[in-house]
């Protein structure tokens, strides 16, 4: 059996990884990607081209290092909700607007007429919302929305009709009848630019004879339908079994769990990605390592982490975040920090701010489990904050299962593992 490649594109980077048949790491590499254009209009976009040169690029140092091993598969994943037009050849007709860009909050309301109560297109940074907005631009009737991971795919097999339920999920989609819904088939939205959706891990294309030339790879290897950047990510981490819960610890908190059904609650910002038979649930809190960025230096943290005591807990009760607002566990747009009384020892401080973490997490999957999810049996942790074995300690005793830390969660790994597992 031959290597599987997963390709990974971020938001400031491109990486890929292959695995072998024991899903073992034969090589990874990563190049960065340019800074998105921004505005303070909340406006964020790149050129989709620049994300083709990267992964080309990457696949060519990748065939270089493997030497004469044999490729059988490439899976892709994108950041959610990035997208694009182009026209039927695949040639992008607008910028790629980012995840995180807001302008097409001029959507919103037409898609508050359409759309059921709940939907995960009813944001501005919706893939849907984006459409709508760029569609409005154009001077053709002809196009075909596409997000990052589909154009990617486009261009290794020429086939520019392929997405993923992962990624098509806040374009519309629906995961549960796996079929574009009724309401889609609005006036407004022109349901021939819509991609073919396949489940995640589904070998869907062959590598076009133009992408062999262009990556150095072989024609006719075959492409799998992939999924986001986030749930690759979960993937990697080795949870497969119901109750396999991921917590990534990076600027925010985000908690995600395996599930066997699905569970959508707009109040809490909560919906679920399809794997197979399961489900993914997941929501964000607010809160995360970007409050402590805002208190410490970099520098400063394997001090204070060093200095923290687990068998003396501050009992301070925060509630940490930036800035007012929070969305899950606790509905309230106007929720204000709780970081107050402030001790005067910086390490009480930050070991007061990382339990109060810890409790929001706690809180997190308890909301989850009241609406229908599993208990966790164990949690991987990822992002930044997971190498703070303190705090895992903390969260273990908090949580009461196993909080291990991830030995693989570079979201290209993911990836691999739904090519290597194709079907």
């Amino acid at each position: 059996m031959g290597l599987c490649i997963g390709i990974d594109l971020g938001t400031s980077g491109c990486r890929v990884i292959a695995i072998d048949e024991r899903a073992d790491v034969v090589s990874t590499l990563t190049r960065p990607l340019p800074d998105s254009v921004s505005s303070a209009k909340g406006e964020q976009q790149q050129n989709p081209q620049d994300w083709w040169q990267a992964v080309t690029g990457l696949l060519q140092e990748t065939v270089a290092k493997i030497g004469n091993k044999p490729v059988d598969a490439i899976a892709v994943d994108g950041t959610s909700s990035t997208l694009l037009l182009t026209d039927h050849q695949g040639t992008p007709l607008t910028p790629a607007l980012m995840y995180n860009d807001s302008r097409s909050r001029d959507s919103l309301e037409l898609l508050k007429q359409i759309a059921p109560e709940g939907s995960p297109v009813l944001s501005a940074s919706s893939s849907l919302a984006k459409l709508l907005h760029l569609s409005r631009k154009l001077q053709t009737e002809h196009y075909y929305a596409l997000h990052q991971a589909d154009w990617i795919v486009g261009r290794l097999t020429g086939n520019y009709r392929i997405s993923d339920e992962n990624n098509a999920l806040k374009m519309g989609y629906d995961p549960i009848s796996r079929q574009w819904p009724e309401w889609v088939n609005s006036h407004d939205i022109d349901t021939n630019c819509l991609p073919q959706v396949h489940p995640c891990s589904t070998s869907v294309a062959k590598l076009s004879k133009e992408a062999a030339q262009a990556t150095s790879l072989k024609s006719g290897i075959t492409v799998v339908a992939g999924t986001t950047d986030s749930n690759a990510a979960c993937l990697a981490t080795g949870a497969n079994e119901i109750g396999d819960a991921v917590t990534s610890l990076g600027s925010t908190l985000v908690l995600k769990i395996l599930s066997d059904k699905p569970i959508f609650d707009s109040r809490y910002g909560i919906y679920s990605h399809r794997l197979g038979d399961r489900w993914l649930v997941g929501g964000a809190s607010n809160s995360g390592g970007a409050v402590l960025r805002h208190y410490f230096r970099p520098n400063e943290l394997p001090g204070l982490t060093a200095a923290m005591q687990l068998d003396r807990l501050t009992g301070l009760n925060y509630y940490p975040l930036v800035s007012a607002g929070e969305r899950f566990p606790i509905n309230d747009p106007d929720l204000a920090p709780r970081l107050s009384p402030r001790p005067e020892s910086d390490s009480i401080f930050f070991q007061a701010i990382l339990e109060g973490i810890a409790k929001i997490e706690q809180q997190g999957y308890q909301r989850l489990q009241e609406l229908g999810a599993p208990s966790p049996k164990r949690v991987f942790s990822i992002g930044g904050g997971a190498v703070n074995e303190p705090w895992r300690q903390m969260r273990e005793q908090r949580l009461e299962v196993p909080v291990l830390s991830a030995v693989q969660q570079e979201a290209a790994y993911g990836a691999a593992l739904l090519a290597l597992n194709r079907v």
